[in-house]
């Protein structure tokens, strides 16, 4: 039976684990993310800066940015998963992945993730289990694995 993982992830936490041929999770790795936790106000020092109209009317405008704060360290933490998992699949430490993450999260780590841990994803579920316990967790997971 090739070696399953099952990664379990929000914007703050990510946990791996190893799945045994009965199906029992043993918890492998956490990784912790508190910035993902935080509100945008506590991610950002200051408003965001303010430029003149370069037509010379005197007008102020806003500098926005395409990302939010809360966006972007998602998308960071999305990544360092994404890397995480990549250094364990080089060492040969699973053939086959199971990902459990929150919708938008889980579009983030598709995102992030290269194609050699694409290729070995076999199952994608879009909720947010991070919080439950192993044996919760284990409810969600195919029959065959």
């Amino acid at each position: 039976m090739p070696n399953t993982w099952l990664m379990v992830a929000d914007t703050s936490q990510a946990k791996f684990f190893s799945i045994d041929n009965k199906g029992i999770l043993n918890e492998l790795e956490k990784l912790e993310h508190p910035e993902g936790r935080q509100h945008v106000s506590e991610l950002t020092s200051d408003l965001p800066g303010r430029t003149f109209d370069s037509a010379g009317n005197g007008g102020r405008h806003t500098m926005e940015t395409k990302v939010s704060p809360k966006e972007q360290e998602a998308i960071g933490f999305a990544k360092q998963i994404g890397s995480q998992l990549e250094s364990h699949r080089e060492k040969g430490e699973f053939e086959k992945l199971i990902v459990i993450a929150p919708p938008a999260f889980l579009g983030l780590l598709r995102k992030k993730m290269g194609p050699n841990i694409t290729r070995t994803i076999t199952t994608e579920i879009g909720k947010n289990l991070v919080g439950q316990t192993d044996q919760e967790i284990q409810k969600y997971l195919p029959d065959k694995i």
